[in-house]
């Protein structure tokens, strides 16, 4: 047996987002049912160098009945592996290297065998985008058919191209500071959609709204966004970042993917820990909603269209966990064993 070494050419390739989207929800399925096991993530602060280390591990087992038959075989599969990431931020300037790198580690759950070392910084932008996609499936008005989103760096891509997936995106309307990203993000899809840059409001007035900037001050106001807007609050990740103003949050039915991350470094983080927000402002997690359990938004899978659902704005709070990694991770390896790339490594010393 080899261990299959995928670089981020060959992440992006086998990532079929269609098939993220599936594995993000059964994720979220499994973690609900109670079929997951996912450790707290945890932190090796490094302040002599302005970062830090982050490890994510998990195993999930989605069972045969949460998987859609017409992106999977109609199996149900088990995974499990971990992430190791960082966030070091002086590395751009002084070492000229990414502020943020992953590695991903996928094993066999029965034998423990890595099957795959993968890289985790494409990795986690396509399960970033298959988490807001899932979220924007049940939260968003059915008929959606304009996006905006604010900020345009890398992470803008992927969560255009999942949440196209999911409704018919026609209209984008880009926003950020920086001219030149902006007129990256329109040249890369000008041919598929009516895209164009425009103001935080004209984004926030679409009816989905994705926000993946890394502020501590908020930059969307409760005013900035539409009457059923249903935003994707995707940039805060640590304790501190911020970007919708607190009246837009309490407010809005916000819907979490953790309420531990979520509580100590996402999106609610900072209006919960000063007691703006509280747990009775907090619609529930997004697990519950996939399986059923709360009602999303009326017409929207799982929710009937008179049901009493989410109305008005919605806002998911995502971290990012662990089971979303390890669920795109088991797409990725799958699908290059299938095409037969990536590049096989004796890895163990196994073969004599």
């Amino acid at each position: 047996m080899k261990t299959l070494l995928l670089n981020a050419d060959d992440v992006d390739e086998n990532a079929e987002m269609d098939r993220v989207i599936d594995a993000v929800r059964g994720a979220f399925t499994a973690y609900e049912r109670g079929d997951a096991k996912m450790p707290a993530k945890s932190y090796v602060d490094l302040p002599e160098y302005n970062g830090d280390f982050r490890s994510m591990p998990a195993y999930l087992d989605v069972r045969e009945e949460d998987v859609a038959e017409e992106t999977a075989s109609g199996e149900g599969w088990d995974a499990a592996g971990i992430k190791w990431v960082n966030v070091h931020t002086d590395n751009p300037a002084d070492h000229d290297l990414p502020t943020v790198m992953g590695t991903m580690i996928y094993s066999d759950p029965e034998t423990a065998f890595p099957l795959a070392i993968l890289d985790g910084t494409t990795l986690t932008m396509k399960r970033t985008g298959a988490a807001a996609a899932v979220a924007t499936d049940h939260l968003a008005v059915p008929d959606a058919t304009s996006l905006g989103i604010v900020g345009a760096g890398v992470q803008s891509y992927t969560q255009l191209e999942a949440i196209a997936a999911v409704r018919d995106i026609e209209e984008v309307v880009v926003s950020d500071l920086d001219e030149a990203r902006v007129a990256d993000f329109v040249d890369a899809f000008e041919d598929r959609f009516d895209v164009r840059a425009g103001s935080v409001s004209e984004a926030g007035h679409c009816d989905i709204l994705s926000t993946v900037t890394p502020v501590e001050t908020p930059i969307v106001g409760r005013d900035d966004v539409g009457e059923h807007t249903h935003v994707n609050a995707m940039g805060a990740d640590a304790a501190g970042k911020h970007e919708l103003a607190d009246d837009l949050l309490v407010d809005a039915t916000v819907v979490i993917d953790d309420h531990e991350q979520c509580t100590h470094s996402g999106e609610i983080n900072v209006p919960y820990a000063a007691g703006t927000l509280t747990d009775d402002d907090i619609y529930g997690e997004i697990g519950e909603i996939v399986v059923g359990r709360r009602a999303g938004r009326p017409g929207t899978p799982g929710t009937a269209a008179d049901a009493d659902g989410v109305r008005g704005v919605s806002v998911f709070d995502s971290t990012g966990l662990a089971i979303q990694d390890v669920a795109a991770a088991r797409v990725v390896y799958e699908r290059a064993d299938e095409l037969d790339n990536g590049y096989p490594f004796d890895l163990l010393g196994l073969d004599g």
